[in-house]
């Protein structure tokens, strides 16, 4: 029996979340989740709270089966997960600041999204007015002369959004980064509380703009699974169609940017032109260069009315790409700055299962368009590109071989597009207490995204994470023992979102 298997077998109550169960368990159940998550046996997906309860997801990758375990927390504590399993550490701290849970056991007590100047403590659970404090954050020490530190951020040159990275540096070489997010803090999931579902989907559309198209798909989803809406076929067609744009104009972009950080602008400038003729195409099909508010529940905004100039747009990108594939392969001064720099220990990979180009540059093939799975990627043909070596170098590779992919996909779609409406009405009134999830591959992996529908149709409560949670973390260990210079590119190579992550 799987371990999910046996702990749905010990749940005290299940509740109405579909497509996956959610299930209420005790605190012996809870711990023996968490040595789960320890052993691998499964992995964490998400780990969110509300008054009174703690939720924590969990995945079989070999089966792509999640189950979200709920325990009650009547004295407002709950069993660490963190303290055995590191990628719940800065999720347990937000539900720790955001709605007042005290994980017992966990190692780190420093506030996370919380920078003291909300003027507000707990938002998310019994807020209470505090005053603004603007206590200094404690960041780690590293020792060991001789020693100095580099502080960068939170605000950047150029147009980049708000991070701060503490480095901790013994000349150039990199001992110790600390990152600390949370400057773009948008109260995300405040918002959605009590939202009509219209407006609260224009909020998850702006969760991350670069991923908009997912993450618009994610809570279209959630509520269609809540409320037991049927999609036409052509508007799930239509949804990929979007989904595989998006993705190549973000990796025509970051593969550009990583080689501008190389000192190769050539390439930007190259790559820029191929991405504008996506964006150019997306406009005058969808009426959005990014595709936003146009994957709505129930279906799509708009429709396809001239597949043609998105079929010419792939075969531009595939003759314009091609030959810059072969000018990063050959250029030995680039590839010196790209090979072996960066690198992420594929062990470190295995704990804590990074989406997107950073856990496939590792080896690890997980895919949510693959498994658990959503229409209509089960009619169609790809590959989940792999690489080993878990540096700059495999995180390129990565996104060219998912370009490839995707504009193989773009071809199937157009070709084999059905016919009929693009959309139906999404009514979610008699809903009361109905909870729907969802997992959506977005460029830079599976976004997660939980909802609660109340008796008026709104948004009762609602929980996202970005791929960004859990690689994040990573690049303060990838950046370990690499030199100051090469951390700009290694940071454009994982290209963490501060927005989707700072919710």
């Amino acid at each position: 029996m799987s371990l999910r298997a046996a702990l749905h077998d010990a749940a005290l109550e299940v509740f109405d979340l579909r497509p996956w169960p959610r299930i209420r368990v005790d605190e012996e159940t809870w711990i023996r989740a968490v040595f789960g998550l320890h052993t691998g046996d499964v992995g964490l997906t998400a780990l969110w709270g509300e008054p009174g309860t703690v939720h924590m997801g969990l995945i079989e990758e070999e089966t792509g089966e999640v189950l979200v375990l709920s325990l009650d927390c009547p004295d407002g504590h709950f069993p660490s997960v963190g303290v055995t399993h590191a990628p719940a550490l800065r999720l347990e701290r937000t539900i720790r600041e955001m709605v007042g849970l005290v994980p017992d056991g966990c190692p780190d007590d420093r506030p996370w999204l919380d920078h003291s100047r909300w003027g507000l403590r707990h938002p998310l659970g019994a807020a209470e007015p505090v005053p603004a404090e603007g206590a200094p954050y404690a960041f780690l020490g590293a020792e060991g002369p001789p020693m100095h530190q580099i502080p960068v951020g939170p605000v950047h040159a150029g147009i980049i959004e708000p991070g701060h990275f503490r480095f901790t540096a013994n000349g150039e070489t990199v001992v110790r980064l600390e990152e600390r997010l949370g400057w773009v803090h948008k109260g995300i999931e405040g918002l959605m509380i009590g939202a009509e579902v219209e407006r609260a989907a224009r909020i998850a559309a702006r969760v991350s703009g670069d991923a908009t198209v997912a993450w618009s798909l994610a809570f279209a989803r959630a509520v269609e699974a809540a409320a037991d809406i049927t999609v036409p076929k052509r508007a799930e067609w239509l949804r990929a169609v979007m989904a595989e744009m998006e993705r190549v104009a973000n990796h025509l972009g970051d593969f550009g940017a990583i080689c501008n950080d190389a000192a190769f602008s050539q390439m930007l400038s190259r790559c820029g032109q191929l991405r504008e003729r996506v964006l150019r195409t997306a406009e005058a099909a969808f009426g959005h260069r990014l595709m936003m508010d146009r994957v709505v529940p129930g279906g799509t905004a708009v429709d396809l009315a001239d597949p043609r100039p998105i079929a010419e747009m792939v075969a531009a990108v595939r003759a314009g790409f091609a030959p810059l594939i072969q000018l990063y392969d050959n250029t030995v001064s680039l590839l010196d700055r790209t090979v072996t720099t960066g690198r992420l220990d594929p062990a470190l990979a295995r704990v804590w299962r990074p989406g997107g180009h950073v856990g496939r540059a590792c080896g690890r093939r997980f895919d949510s368009r693959r498994l658990p799975g959503y229409p209509p990627y089960d009619a169609l043909r790809f590959d989940v590109p792999v690489r080993e070596t878990g540096d700059v170098d495999g995180r390129v590779w990565i996104r060219i071989d998912e370009i490839g992919e995707s504009l193989k996909m773009i071809d199937q779609l157009l070709a084999g597009m059905p016919g009929g409406p693009h959309r139906v009405e999404a009514p979610t009134t008699g809903a009361d207490g109905r909870e729907g999830a969802a997992l959506t591959e977005a460029f830079r992996g599976d976004a997660f995204l939980w909802l609660r529908l109340d008796g008026d149709g709104r948004i009762a409560r609602a929980h996202l994470r970005d791929a960004s949670v859990f690689q994040w973390p990573l690049l303060e260990a990838a950046i370990a023992y690499n030199i100051v210079a090469d951390f700009p590119l290694l940071n454009k190579s994982f290209n963490c979102s501060y927005s989707g992550h700072d919710l």
